[in-house]
């Protein structure tokens, strides 16, 4: 009898492979206002349990989370300026570097939206490379939301290379609060335009395996998502994020 596998065993086993690997692809994510102690906990449960990338919360929960987190291997996320990115940047620079200091090992900051959309690189410029100093001083990641859905492809473009220009570590597509969410051209523009060294984070709608797997292979090398347990089984998630 041959011991090779039946082409359903083989799809079987690739699947699952895929699913396992797509795990250290997501940010576990729970930004809802309304969000209790024990749903941050069951989260950071969750992904301890799943082996995801990080716990993306907002600043009031960083403590809890890399408490909770200790010795599972899953980073601390949390966000800065977030969701409109309409705060001063010296604000934003002072809630990253409090967040880093409660124990962030990433933060994901929502850029001057009124400044992309303006063409003004500059402003951008300035917003960016003064979170970044913050955050890198303490030796953590800074992903840079350029709310896709608010922009179009030159405001993009101009978003990215102004968050390159600043030291930024990813771009992200967004935050899932303010319309639309991540698609494949997007994502695909984002790359196209950071080149290879930098991360490509998409978020908001990225609800199952297949949705995940089009982002990776449009170029993200980060998927955020509050519906990760769904992603790795397979099945599609309901969640708005």
């Amino acid at each position: 009898m041959s011991n090779e596998a039946t082409p359903a065993a083989q799809t079987s086993a690739g699947t699952e492979q895929a699913q396992g690997n797509i795990a250290s692809f997501i940010d576990h994510t729970l930004l809802k206002p309304e969000a209790s102690e024990a749903d941050i906990l069951k989260v950071c449960a969750e992904a301890a349990e799943y082996g995801f990338k990080s716990v993306c919360v907002n600043p009031i929960w960083v403590k809890t989370v890399k408490t909770a987190l200790k010795g599972s291997g899953v980073l601390a996320c949390s966000v800065v300026g977030f969701p409109l990115g309409a705060t001063p940047t010296d604000v934003k620079t002072f809630e990253a570097r409090g967040a880093v200091l409660d124990g962030a090992d990433e933060v994901d900051m929502v850029i001057n939206i009124a400044a992309a959309r303006a063409g003004d690189k500059g402003a951008l410029v300035e917003d960016i490379a003064s979170v970044a100093e913050a955050v890198h001083a303490s030796g953590a990641i800074l992903k840079v939301i350029i709310e896709t859905a608010l922009l179009n492809d030159a405001q993009k473009v101009l978003a990215c290379e102004a968050a390159v220009e600043a030291g930024a570590d990813f771009v992200k597509t967004s935050t899932g609060f303010n319309g639309g969410g991540a698609t494949a051209e997007d994502v695909a523009l984002m790359r196209r335009t950071v080149g290879p060294e930098l991360g490509v984070k998409a978020s908001g709608g990225v609800r199952s395996l297949a949705d995940a797997q089009a982002m990776i292979a449009a170029g993200a090398t980060r998927i955020g998502a509050s519906s990760g347990i769904a992603i790795v089984k397979g099945e599609q998630g309901s969640s708005g994020y």
